[in-house]
């Protein structure tokens, strides 16, 4: 039988480390119920579905294991696919069990799905390996907090202060003087070399090299090294040194508010992952097509007596190019007609369509191209494919040079209505580092949405028409890209960090 409830590891913080499958039972779901320790951003796998927290530590109430069940099996009774995401991975200090007891006995299928667990994560991004050939053959791993209301340990302390390898202590923190004072009491030396990372693979990751007696100390409350925090112990640790690579990335531990349409964020929040840094992404600007094709239809009927076709973004490109496909056209309705792209990424986006331009500016402005067809652009009709919103300084020009301008509209940039809560309240704590603006129209709806909070991070702009934009609404713009991409505005980004 098809299982209907998933229980699924999503791995140590970093959203990109849930796994294939883990993603793809995700996206059938109809119901997520998830945990503080998952990241939330896992959630837009499924956007169509109920997401229902089971609570995060200091943030809402933690539910109870029993209404945890309650609350599965209440959905997968209603006939619904039900996901349990769980932090790190189901099988490590997760309860699972219990969760499958229940379903077992009401005979609902399951599948459980491996996740990352947070000392294989911990390690790796902390440069420390749990094994190595040369100090540890073996690893344990052991829970720091019991289950309440045992009369006596289930751990054996002699054993493990004895035991030649590495411990990784989980869920450790409020714990630390017990479970360091029963080590050392048992044998353990208290110079052993111990490592604390906090919240691994996640922007504000942090380690605490230390000795053994020196680790409940360094967890104290006063100390604000909070959970989840796991504790590796011995000589392993001792490898961080050589073996560290996180922090050499060159936007480690910076968030970069990305902006930018749904359908073009993913590509700039790649690039921000692949230097390091922690994307959020929020965008301020959507794009849709036009409510009306009457005058992009024209413009396609009217191809034969057009000398120049005018692409101004990528976007224009693939809505012009929908709408020949709709209208049973391809590529070779454009023959014998001349193309000009502004913008690397528009021309790359012509190719894909098959398509070739002859005229591409050196700079990516519009200014640069109208510079460039003046001399030309007399008694020439040409139709400039644009957004519903944008600089009139081309047409204009091109008008002015004797040109006949035709501006087609073939899709809308239109703004996003609603603040992100989540956004603002990381604004207002400085939590976010940078906010990348790639247009005017983003600047003002990014100002309209979150006002002064904008202050609380630096700015990028994409272009000096853009940064001027935001500097007219009393922002500060911190890096400005030259020339003007994405990829330009992010070295500016990592010059500045």
């Amino acid at each position: 039988m098809k299982p209907t409830v998933y229980l699924i590891g999503a791995g140590p913080g970093d959203p990109e480390l849930l796994t294939l499958r883990g993603a793809r039972c995700l996206r059938g779901a109809d119901v997520v119920l998830y945990d503080g320790l998952s990241n939330a951003e896992i959630l837009a796998l499924a956007p169509a579905a109920e997401h229902i927290c089971v609570g995060k530590h200091g943030q809402s109430r933690i539910w109870r294991q029993d209404e945890i069940i309650a609350e599965i099996l209440r959905h997968a009774t209603l006939g619904k696919t039900v996901a349990r995401l769980k932090g790190g991975d189901p099988a490590v200090f997760a309860r699972t069990s219990e969760e499958v007891d229940a379903l077992n006995q009401a005979g609902i299928p399951f599948e459980i799905v491996p996740g990352i667990t947070a000392a294989l994560a911990a390690g790796s991004y902390a440069g420390i390996p749990i094994t190595d050939r040369r100090l540890a053959s073996a690893v344990a791993l052991v829970t720091g907090h019991e289950q309440p209301g045992k009369s006596e340990s289930a751990l054996d302390w002699d054993a493990l202060a004895r035991f030649p390898g590495t411990l990784v202590i989980y869920m450790g923190v409020t714990t630390a003087k017990v479970w360091t004072d029963a080590l050392i009491s048992a044998g353990k030396d208290p110079s052993t070399p111990t490592a604390l990372i906090r919240r691994c693979s996640l922007p504000d990751q942090a380690t605490i090299h230390c000795r053994l007696d020196e680790v409940a100390e360094r967890l104290t409350p006063a100390s604000q090294f909070r959970p989840p925090v796991i504790a590796i112990i011995g000589a392993v640790t001792t490898l961080a040194e050589s073996m560290r690579w996180v922090q050499h990335r060159p936007l480690h531990g910076q968030t970069i508010l990305v902006t930018r349409p749904a359908d073009q964020a993913e590509a700039l929040a790649d690039a921000i992952r692949d230097l390091g840094g922690y994307p959020l992404i929020a965008p301020a600007i959507a794009v849709k097509p036009v409510d009306d094709f009457t005058a992009l239809d024209r413009s396609i009927e009217n191809l034969d007596d057009t000398d120049l076709l005018i692409f101004c973004s990528a976007n224009g490109v693939e809505h012009y190019c929908r709408r020949l496909r709709d209208l049973k056209h391809d590529a070779r309705r454009l023959a014998g007609t001349s193309i000009a792209a502004i913008g690397k990424k528009t021309d790359l986006k012509l190719l894909e369509h098959g398509i070739r331009a002859d005229i591409l500016p050196d700079d990516y402005r519009a200014t640069s191209l109208a510079n460039q067809l003046q001399s030309s652009a007399a008694g020439q009709s040409i139709t400039i494919i644009r957004a519903s919103r944008g600089s009139d300084e081309l047409p204009s020009k091109l008008k002015s040079a004797g040109a006949r301008v035709d501006e087609v509209v073939a899709y809308q940039n239109v703004d996003v209505d609603t603040a992100d809560p989540s956004i603002a309240a990381a604004l207002a704590d400085r939590t976010i580092d940078w906010v990348t603006v790639t247009s005017t129209a983003t600047a003002k709806n990014l100002y309209r949405l979150y006002g002064d909070g904008l202050k609380q991070a630096r700015l990028a702009a994409i272009s000096p028409v853009t940064a001027s934009g935001l500097e007219e609404l009393g922002l500060t713009v911190h890096a400005v890209a030259d020339p003007y991409t994405t990829e330009s505005l992010l070295q500016e980004i990592v010059k500045q960090s």
